[in-house]
């Protein structure tokens, strides 16, 4: 069986005191997904409180995590 890893994880947040745990762990995932090619920085989007989207970005410099506010 072949798996292939995302590029792009949705965050739902029903805790606001998990918030950055489970944003944390989200980052974590991604930056393996990076890290071997080491091709792209990862980029946070808060739609709104309690929804994000954490993608590898070829925007975002390799290493580095930046974040944008969707209003």
């Amino acid at each position: 069986m072949h798996s292939q890893a995302p590029e792009q994880l949705e965050v739902l947040v029903t805790e606001p005191g998990r918030l950055y745990e489970l944003l944390d762990d989200a980052e974590a995932m991604l930056r393996q997904v990076a890290m071997p090619q080491s091709f792209a920085g990862i980029l946070v989007t808060r739609h709104h409180p309690g929804r994000y989207t954490l993608a590898l970005s070829d925007t975002v410099p390799f290493g580095e995590t930046r974040e944008q506010i969707l209003s």
